[in-house]
């Protein structure tokens, strides 16, 4: 499923569209994308460079992370920032990121099972 931002999320003012950012969401994203890799906060704090409190912070909202360090977490959690700002890393095209996730947790026999499948599925175009 492609999940958009919400337009309830920017602001049309005076001085242009300003975005509103929910740092609780944005925690509760990156904690969410840190457990389905099965990482700890203190192995996405050394690869991010920030302390392990400081990690545990941006995640319980209690510190608001720097663009920086988004893009640091994004790149050490290999998903875009806009996942953690929008909750939308997912855009047209490519659907097969959500797949690509699925596909870490499987053994190699499993991988093998599902490389078969879609050279199947390949072969009949569904």
């Amino acid at each position: 499923m492609i999940k958009y931002a919400n337009p309830s999320q920017y602001d049309v003012g005076k001085g242009g569209v300003r975005m509103t950012l929910d740092y609780s969401l944005i925690g509760v994203r990156i904690k969410k994308r840190r457990k389905s890799l099965n990482l700890t906060q203190e192995q996405i704090a050394e690869r991010v460079d920030i302390s392990n409190q400081h990690m545990s912070n941006i995640e319980r909202a209690k510190s608001i992370p720097s663009t920086e360090t988004i893009m640091k977490l994004a790149a050490a959690l290999d998903t875009t920032p806009d996942e953690f700002l929008v909750g939308s890393g997912k855009w047209p095209g490519e659907e097969w990121k959500a797949v690509a996730d699925k596909l870490r947790a499987l053994d190699g026999r499993q991988l093998e099972l599902v490389s078969d499948f879609v050279d199947w599925v390949a072969a009949h175009k569904l």
